[in-house]
């Protein structure tokens, strides 16, 4: 198999979760939530060859020898309701607790300065804000608001507001970041007995009469009427205002409030939207993660405004519950992606879970196909990849629960399922050790795929940093063989491995929860890891990097700009240029980590090459089985220091850089500390863009 071409010892493959992810380590186990040619290719930007010498690295590709095709669904990726992915991420809404969760009580600050702890899963103890009180300030004496629970527009209390003759009373959000000559967005749910009492709905900028636009509002009845409104911004400013204000007499509610972008994509950001359409992610995986464990799909549905608030079930802060499945869906289709749904195992029950699926997919003679047309979608999703909870064996994981009762659980959710919907595809918890063998050993026949989990902390020496990564996923493949040779539920079938979490996790969180930087060094460290992945086609259908947007994600944001992180611009890459049909590699070519492909159409031959050194190294290159010819194109990620990184906002200091070659020698000079992805063009010839 290609998966001993490249790596050294094999290993132990008897092992169990804590032999992969160590405590030492601090990883999420501790979390409580052919004819021979000579080539030689000469590349611009930073590539020298040369003719070869003694101390040369040696790479031999044998075009001939190919193993079992790489699937697309390697390069997923991984949204969960937690910090900043979707909210402050990803979806568009620009308020804070636009639904009133916390009472409005003039109470400053909103946000709270958290401290961690000192593990690395926690922020190494560097503070981070989270938002415990409520962001909406109130305008004239702090008696003229008060939280009403009778009659309440949406969760357990709503704001109203008690005019006064001769003076403005309201309420405002500040901190929004707006920019000048843009349109904003929003509406506002309002009621009340406003009878001659003017009100206003207004967007500020600035300081007078100048500096912000209105909206007026007419008299308001006892029943709840959404205002749309639409303003254009005056300036450019972090401190714009979003006021609802009145003078006069008689009282108001504000039901919910939302202001978004006006060139939003269905919601969400078009920025980070344009950012997820080049990532090009063949699937997503959503909600969770831990989160699905004490989330109620149901509270996601139906009327956005009239979905109740809550208090995140596994992380800090306010779900709005704004993002749905119907939410979901949307963004999947309008990036190109498949949908792939996590169900809740943890606190959620049997039918629950199946009533979920029969949503998506039913048709609209069925119970919960009904309820989808009802709420705007007569035409099932089609969602075909389910995962049957998450991390269910560790004791943070809401709804823990012995293994040996899991097993039923899963095996009666499965069935339900199946009985109605049997064209879906069910991705069980798995864990190496006991929980994957007894999960293949007592669900093989409910489950086509089992999902495991692996993150990675920082380590000083730079090589390590990058190799812990492939070593630990080879482990995992090699464990999974293990289980295929030796457990009879498995005889004859095989059921593949999505790693669907799978990333570095380490750092002070600079972009809010769990919201860590990634440097070049990790870019390094990710294609080391899509390299084993490679090597290991036979046994990885499918990986999701966890996660897409903030949250140890590939994408990072402020509130007015988007960027891809240096492990963003590797995925990028790949799945852009890589090949499809693995190539065996050999030769002694340490500690560079080497992977190699066909692309689908045989026209040319892809080489990834990682450089975890500070040295240039040179690679005597030799390819046996079918000629290549004496052209080439070739992409580099690199920099002069590993703790290099891109900034939103920012010129890019680490992006891909590309250049044509042209065959010459024998010899490939390979930068320091640098991603180059070769395509070399192959005998049907001709490069297609």
């Amino acid at each position: 198999m290609l998966a001993g071409s490249l790596v050294g010892d094999r290993g132990e493959i008897r092992l169990c979760r804590l032999e992969f992810i160590d405590w030492e380590e601090k990883v999420k186990l501790n979390l409580a939530h052919k004819p021979a040619v000579s080539l030689l290719l000469l590349v611009l930007a930073g590539f020298v060859f040369g003719a070869a010498s003694p101390e040369d690295l040696t790479l031999h590709l044998d075009t001939s020898d190919t193993g079992h095709p790489i699937s697309p669904y390697i390069y997923g990726q991984f949204i969960e309701h937690l910090g900043r992915c979707i909210y402050g991420g990803l979806w568009a809404e620009m308020l804070e607790d636009r639904k009133f969760f916390y009472p409005v009580d003039g109470s400053t600050p909103a946000w709270t300065l958290h401290q961690p702890g000192e593990s690395s899963w926690e922020g190494e103890g560097h503070p981070y804000e989270i938002l415990t009180r409520s962001p909406w300030l109130i305008i004239g004496n702090a008696d003229s608001v008060e939280m009403v629970r009778q009659g309440s527009f949406v969760g357990e209390h709503t704001p109203r507001v008690h005019l006064r003759e001769n003076e403005r009373t309201g309420i405002y959000q500040a901190d929004l970041a707006l920019d000048e000559r843009r349109d904003y967005v929003g509406r506002v749910v309002l009621a009340g007995d406003t009878a001659g009492s003017p009100l206003r709905v207004g967007l500020i900028w600035g300081r007078g009469a100048s500096s912000r636009v209105h909206l007026d509002i007419g008299d308001l009845g006892r029943d709840y009427v959404t205002i749309p409104f639409r303003f254009r911004s005056g300036g450019t400013t972090e401190n714009g205002r979003l006021e609802i204000v009145g003078q006069g007499e008689g009282s108001f509610r504000v039901g919910a409030v939302s202001l978004m972008p006006a060139d939003h994509i269905l919601g969400w950001r078009a920025d980070t939207v344009r950012l997820l359409r080049q990532l090009d992610s063949p699937v997503y995986r959503w909600p969770g993660g831990n989160f699905v464990s004490g989330y109620d799909w149901r509270d996601g549905i139906g009327d956005r405004d009239r979905r109740p608030p809550r208090r995140n079930p596994a992380w800090t802060g306010i779900e709005p519950n704004d993002v749905g499945i119907h939410e979901f869906i949307d963004l999947c289709r309008e990036i190109g992606s498949e949908p792939f749904i996590a169900l809740n195992t943890g606190l959620g029950n049997v039918e629950s879970a199946a009533q979920q699926v029969e949503y998506a997919n039913g048709g609209p003679e069925t119970e919960m196909g009904q309820l989808r047309a009802q709420n705007g979608h007569p035409v099932p999703f089609d969602v075909r990849w389910w995962a049957v909870g998450n991390e269910m064996y560790g004791d943070w994981q809401l709804g823990h629960m012995p293994l040996d009762e899991y097993v039923k659980k899963h095996n009666r959710v499965a069935e339900t399922i199946w009985a109605v919907h049997p064209e879906v595809k069910l991705i069980g918890v798995g864990a190496v050790g006991e929980w994957s063998r007894t999960m293949l050993g007592s669900s093989a026949n409910h489950m086509n795929l089992i999902s495991e989990h692996l993150y990675w902390q920082d380590r000083d020496d730079l090589v390590a940093h990058v190799k812990q990564i492939p070593e630990r996923i080879r482990l995992v493949a090699e464990a999974h063989r293990t289980y295929r040779r030796e457990l009879v539920t498995l005889q004859g079938k095989e059921i593949p491995i999505a790693m669907d979490e799978w990333n570095y996790w380490y750092g002070p969180f600079e972009y809010g929860e769990l919201g860590v930087r990634y440097f070049l060094q990790d870019a390094l460290g990710i294609a080391a890891g899509l390299h084993e992945f490679f090597r290991n086609s036979d046994i990885f259908l499918m990986a999701n990097y966890a996660q897409t947007v903030n949250v140890i994600g590939a994408i990072k944001t402020t509130k007015t700009d988007a960027e891809f992180e240096t492990t963003g611009l590797v995925l990028k890459l790949y799945r852009e240029r890589f090949g499809t049909l693995p190539v065996k590699v050999s030769g002694n070519h340490e500690p560079l980590d080497v992977a190699a492909a066909w692309t689908e159409d045989r026209r040319g031959l892809t080489v990834g090459v990682v450089n975890p050194s500070n040295e240039e190294k040179r690679l005597e290159l030799s390819v046996s089985g079918e000629a290549l010819t004496a052209r080439g194109r070739v992409w580099t990620i690199s920099g002069s220091d590993r703790w290099l990184h891109n900034e939103p906002g920012k010129p890019r200091r680490v992006d891909a850089v590309h250049s044509s070659i042209e065959i010459g020698d024998n010899v490939l000079r390979v930068p320091a500390l640098s991603v180059s992805l070769f395509w070399l063009e192959g005998p049907q010839t001709g490069w297609r863009e």
